[in-house]
């Protein structure tokens, strides 16, 4: 963000509702809605926390003579520690967006074609409800599907677990961080958390593979990353694209997209050869030792670097700088790592770097997560499923522990292993979170019943039989958050104001369609309120104390291994295993093999993505503050590559992929700050639902575009950097 937008947005920031007045954008229905002899008069200030993406900073809401005013950061949350990101400060638009889905609407004619009929909610639950019913006559319970994302989908979970279907998948797994998570439990036992259980703050020497921190903006991180560079933390970044974090770096490896497992066999090959790595952790910890250091053995700098394209010297010195700082180097991660499909080995490979710089349970590197004990509340239990879960038939994908987004999919558009009749999509566009649009829409045109809680039109909302709109987060409660991270707390999300139209919380359209579904015995409480004092008056808490602050802290417990915290590794061996019986068990390789990745066809550039620090997936596009900061995206062309195509920064173009499918017009950015074999491009533009007004044919779409996919045989996660691209001019 350049210093004119950066201090654009902070004077939206402070006066937000005096620039959406300006531009029009204040909806004349809050105030027409609202009885005025009630409206406080002054500045309310309403604790909860942010929704604008899953990291769940806490918050204070302004509100100024009833209105919402502006959002800031709560200094009593550790997560946020008083400051928001600009998407969380800009959270207030998503309450001011004029394209917000204002009453329940059902689908008219066809599906996608986007006529609905606005009805009241009683309509819309009793549609629901029939069609539900006549699901589970038909096919049963399990014939239902719930994707969801975030928080705010755990109360319609629980509708649809009493309803009888263990289907529930949300696309974090299988088309995000589910290989990370995979390799790491396949490692030490344990996969990473949400938030990470990073210790970057207190690391010596940070390595980034992948990476984006400064523009996948997480809070925390981003903020820990900064506290680490002032405190002189050695920096390494791998990535095609010399990207924020990658201006901070001692080190760039501009490495050639799909290599990266060979550097990190190469990496480990030096540690072990010249005897860097920590014996003494190795040696009281590890399991397979030599069988790892014997696989590993002819996989040296020289081998890697007509792989990688990174001069052996600078495998060397980047080895040696880790080992210079060890235990307290880091090697993150990542976030987003469905790449290849080789995914899960890949983070298997970062996993066994960590564990030879003896990273994991010590300061600097990975600590032990806490948080508080605040029990589930007392509900009765679910029905069994005889059938199981459908994602994953035969357990084909023997490591995946959650369950696979993209097996559902299968599901619908085959009917095996039985069919699934029903989707309900909350808070994820589908479409844009699912590779290959078109299996998505062939398995909606299989549903007899599809419905999209949203608060935004989005792509998937298009293709559903009934939408219903939600409130916005800071109108409505949600569940206590319960957080695992360094220190212990707990968070209450609470509403600020109330919706401008017939939006409502989650929680109330959970409990009011169990009803309609004879499930009331699940909803014993009248209201969230109620639900939320039993849940902390069991555990001990005062509920009011946490309306008053947001925020319940605990005390602070050991992290570190060195603190007191059991040394524990929840493997077969008990240990950590650098050779793994497991994957030789299940026909895997044991240790990481590098296999070269497909090139791209003559014309073509891999196709890369990634994230702003503006937005958040493709749900905030349609918000008037985060559009004014970044209203379309870019292509970056490696500057070489755009002076052979007689291309320019500013001009435009579309990509075409290597399936003919032709992107909307983007904008060119180029730059040498990328590779010659690739291009990139934020994720989340380019929509074409007609009702986001604002949005729509902003920039491209990513999504679009990846039409292929490779799943990972460990987990079934789906690697999408597949794809290849190339320009097609405009007259």
């Amino acid at each position: 963000m350049n210093s004119l937008s950066r201090r654009k947005f902070l004077k939206i920031g402070g006066g937000t509702a005096i620039a959406a007045a300006a531009s029009g954008m204040i909806a004349q229905s809050i105030v027409q809605a609202l009885d005025k002899s009630s409206v406080a008069s002054g500045i309310q200030k309403i604790p909860t926390y942010c929704d604008i993406c899953f990291w769940k900073c806490g918050a204070i809401a302004y509100v100024k003579d009833g209105k919402l005013w502006k959002v800031e950061g709560n200094p009593e949350d550790p997560l946020s520690r008083g400051r928001l990101c600009p998407r969380g400060t800009g959270g207030v638009g998503a309450h001011y967006d004029p394209d917000r889905l204002k009453s329940p609407l059902i689908r008219k004619n066809l599906r996608g074609e986007e006529q609905w009929v606005e009805v009241t909610w009683d309509e819309a639950f009793d549609y629901i409800a029939e069609k539900m019913k006549k699901i589970k006559t038909t096919y049963g319970p399990e014939s239902l599907a719930f994707f969801s994302h975030g928080i705010g989908g755990n109360f319609l979970k629980h509708t649809i677990k009493a309803y009888g279907s263990p289907n529930i998948a949300a696309p974090s797994f299988a088309q995000c961080r589910g290989p990370r998570d995979v390799g790491f439990r396949l490692t030490f036992g344990e996969d990473v958390s949400s938030p990470e259980r990073t210790d970057i703050k207190n690391a010596k020497c940070i390595v980034l593979i992948g990476s984006h921190l400064g523009e996948n903006m997480h809070n925390t991180q981003v903020q820990e990353f900064a506290d680490a560079i002032e405190n002189d933390a050695s920096i390494i970044v791998v990535d095609p694209r010399h990207s924020v974090a990658a201006s901070k770096a001692k080190f760039y490896l501009p490495i050639k997209p799909g290599t990266d497992i060979a550097l990190l066999l190469a990496w480990m090959n030096v540690l072990v050869k010249e005897n860097l790595y920590d014996k003494e952790y190795v040696e009281k910890y590890g399991f397979g030792f030599e069988q790892f250091a014997a696989e590993i053995q002819d996989y040296t700098p020289e081998w890697a670097y007509p792989e990688t394209g990174i001069e052996p010297e600078m495998i060397r010195e980047t080895a040696r700088e880790m080992a210079r700082y060890k235990p307290a180097t880091l090697v993150h991660p990542g976030r987003h790592v469905t790449w290849y499909g080789d995914d899960a080995q890949r983070s298997r490979g970062i996993a066994l770097l960590n564990a030879l710089l003896g990273s994991w349970g010590r300061k600097g590197g990975f600590y032990t997560p806490v948080s508080m004990d605040v029990p589930s509340y007392p509900y009765p239990p679910y029905p069994k499923s005889d059938k199981g879960k459908v994602d994953n038939p035969d357990h084909k994908y023997p490591f995946a522990h959650e369950t696979i987004t993209t097996g559902i999919r299968e599901a619908t558009i085959s009917g095996k292993p039985y069919p699934i009749k029903g989707w309900f999509v909350y808070a994820t566009n589908l479409l844009h979170s699912l590779p290959n649009e078109e299996e998505t829409i062939k398995a909606i045109q299989n549903l007899d019943l599809m419905v999209v809680v949203d608060v935004i039109p989005s792509e998937i909302a298009g293709w559903a039989d009934v939408v219903l709109p939600e409130s916005v987060y800071l109108e409505r409660h949600d569940d206590i958050n319960v957080e695992w991270f360094r220190e212990p707390f707990i968070a209450l999300r609470q509403p600020a104001v109330e919706s401008p139209h017939e939006q409502k919380p989650n929680w109330w359209m959970a409990k009011k369609l169990a009803e309609k579904l004879g499930l009331g015995a699940y909803y014993p409480w009248k209201h969230i309120e109620e639900y939320l004092e039993t849940r902390l008056s069991n555990a001990g808490y005062s509920y009011g104390e946490l309306k008053e602050n947001g925020i319940i802290r605990g005390e602070k417990k050991p992290i570190y291994f060195d603190e007191g915290v059991p040394v524990e590794f929840p493997t077969p061996s008990g240990k950590i295993e650098f050779y793994s019986l497991q994957l030789q068990e299940a026909g895997f390789d044991p240790v990481p093999k590098y296999t070269p990745p497909p090139g791209p066809p003559a014309g073509y550039f891999r196709l890369l993505f990634g994230r702003a620090p503006v937005h958040s997936f493709s749900r905030t596009h349609s918000n008037p503050v985060l559009m004014d900061m970044m209203n379309e995206n870019e292509v970056w062309v490696n500057h070489d590559m755009a002076r052979r195509y007689g291309l320019k920064s500013g001009d435009y173009i579309k990509l075409k992929n290597q399936d003919g499918v032709v992107s909307n017009r983007i904008k060119v950015k180029a730059t040498e700050r990328i590779r010659t074999d690739c291009v990139y491009m934020v994720h989340g533009f380019g929509h074409n639902s007609k009702m986001l007004k604002r949005a729509f044919g902003r920039g491209a779409s990513d999504a679009g575009l990846v039409t292929k996919y490779q799943v990972d045989p460990l987990m079934g996660g789906t690697g999408m950097n597949v794809n290849f691209v190339t320009f097609e001019m405009e007259a």
